[in-house]
């Protein structure tokens, strides 16, 4: 595969969507968790994935939001997150993407800010995905879903002490830039991503496009990181007709538009998620194929 820090700030390119949706519609049984499946229906994984393959995307998710210890603990399965990215990454590679990217969700551990052992301890846990990572072959580290910078933070640095691998950070944001825990903005976030060695900054948001084109705006603007921009389907329903602001991202056509506004506004990025299907990264990936990142300094 190659280098995807080469392609930074050059040409568009899209993410694959969670496969939670192909595998609900299959009558998979997630009860257990999205890691675990990689081991019991590894060609169920690469399936779905070569779905959005097929549909055009470049960059391949794994399946692994969940790999922290503290997130395998729940399921006893802290001794085995080795034997489960192995397996995640053998799915994603047999779908044959030109990139792969590790997915690691927040670990979930409570945490004390004011608390050197509470700090050390979170970080510890990205640490172990950043060492496991480090002899695997894969393009970058997902950090996705998070809602508190403190928690991003020890994130980024617990990569970022055994491991330079690019990384991607993303954290979940309303239509105003409020962080999910109600007490940040989204510039605390960037912030931490421009501080603390992300490669790529990234939002996901439920909003309509009007609101999600300025939080891409504030990204390019906070710094010179490539903006990765995610947009929330709450349902996929092509009979509802037209956007809403419960649900604008109500059918994949709408993705053609929103690709268009976002890589105006400088995203180069895009990931279509929630409860979006192969055909939502499709609407991506045919409204971006070819097309170079328009620059925030206009170069």
């Amino acid at each position: 595969m190659p280098d995807i820090a080469l392609r930074f700030h050059k040409d568009m390119l899209v993410l694959s969507p969670p496969i939670e949706p192909v595998l609900r519609r299959q009558g998979f049984d997630l009860e257990q968790g999205l890691e675990f499946a990689s081991l019991v229906e590894p060609e169920t994984i690469r399936d779905a994935l070569r779905l959005s393959v097929l549909a055009g995307v470049q960059c391949v998710v794994t399946n692994t939001s969940g790999m922290t210890k503290a997130r395998l603990a729940h399921q006893g399965m802290e001794d085995r997150s080795a034997e489960l990215l192995d397996a995640a990454l053998a799915a994603a590679r047999q779908a044959s993407p030109q990139h792969v990217l590790v997915e690691v969700g927040p670990c979930g551990l409570p945490l004390d800010a004011s608390s050197k052992h509470s700090l050390n301890e979170h970080r510890g846990q990205y640490a172990h995905i950043a060492r496991l990572c480090a002899d695997r072959e894969l393009d970058a580290i997902f950090l996705n879903g998070f809602g508190n910078p403190i928690d991003l933070k020890c994130a980024l640095m617990g990569i970022r002490q055994a491991s330079d691998v690019p990384v991607f950070a993303s954290v979940d944001v309303d239509a105003d830039g409020r962080l999910a825990d109600g007490r940040h903005s989204f510039e605390d976030a960037l912030d931490v991503m421009l501080d603390c060695g992300a490669s790529v900054a990234g939002f996901a948001t439920p909003a309509p496009l009007e609101q999600a084109a300025l939080l891409a705006r504030r990204a390019c603007q906070a710094g010179e990181l490539p903006v990765l921009a995610q947009l929330i389907v709450a349902k996929d329903d092509p009979r509802q007709g037209r956007p809403v602001p419960a649900n604008p991202y109500y059918c994949p056509d709408v993705l053609v538009d929103a690709s268009v506004r976002l890589r105006a506004e400088g995203v180069q990025f895009l990931r279509a998620s929630g409860a979006a299907t192969p055909a939502y990264a499709g609407a991506l990936a045919i409204a971006s194929e070819g097309l170079d990142v328009i620059r925030c300094d206009g170069e």
